[in-house]
């Protein structure tokens, strides 16, 4: 039987190399609700469903889910015009953390689609550190600094090479290991 890392990871893989990515709107809740549905829809009931539960992890509590639709509206107006206003618009949808899981591997995904639709550029993800890069998410619903140094350090304009793509989602799903 496979696993639910398994099996999302071959989602993903699919996700490019079908072309379906390209039907995914961008940057955007209704685009986030795609990508997880996309890689959890067999696995989850509640793929693509944002989260009627309270969740926390690592002693850090995600949005409450009483206001969830309210803060996926205002997180829907921010602007994403530059690379820090991309990451900030990012940085609240973790905080958020919409479903009940695969938050992680789904906003990656999404912020990369986001990069590469509005500046050209994806995280080259295979090269920052998973605990530089948790110990910066955890701290960034005080400051994004943090974040947006580390990713910006690790940008590519190689948008288009397969390996770099891949070689991203893998290390995606190893920070969630």
């Amino acid at each position: 039987m496979k696993t639910i890392y398994k099996t999302s990871l071959e989602n993903a893989y699919r996700l490019f190399e079908s072309n379906a990515i390209v039907t995914i709107q961008v940057g955007t809740t209704k685009g986030l609700k795609q990508l997880h549905n996309y890689l959890f829809n067999e696995l989850y009931d509640f793929a693509e469903k944002v989260r009627t539960q309270n969740i926390s992890n690592g002693g850090f509590r995600s949005a409450s889910s009483l206001y969830l639709n309210e803060i996926l509206v205002k997180i829907e107006t921010m602007p994403k015009t530059n690379f820090e206003e991309t990451i900030a618009k990012y940085v609240k949808m973790n905080i958020t953390h919409p479903f009940m899981e695969g938050n992680g591997r789904t906003m990656r995904i999404w912020l990369d689609m986001l990069l590469k639709t509005k500046l050209q550029k994806m995280v080259n993800w295979q090269f920052v550190d998973k605990t530089l890069y948790l110990q910066a998410m955890q701290r960034s619903p005080i400051n994004n600094l943090e974040s947006r140094t580390l990713l910006n350090a690790n940008l590519t304009d190689d948008i288009h090479n397969r390996k770099v793509i891949f070689k991203g989602i893998e290390q995606s799903y190893y920070y969630e290991g």
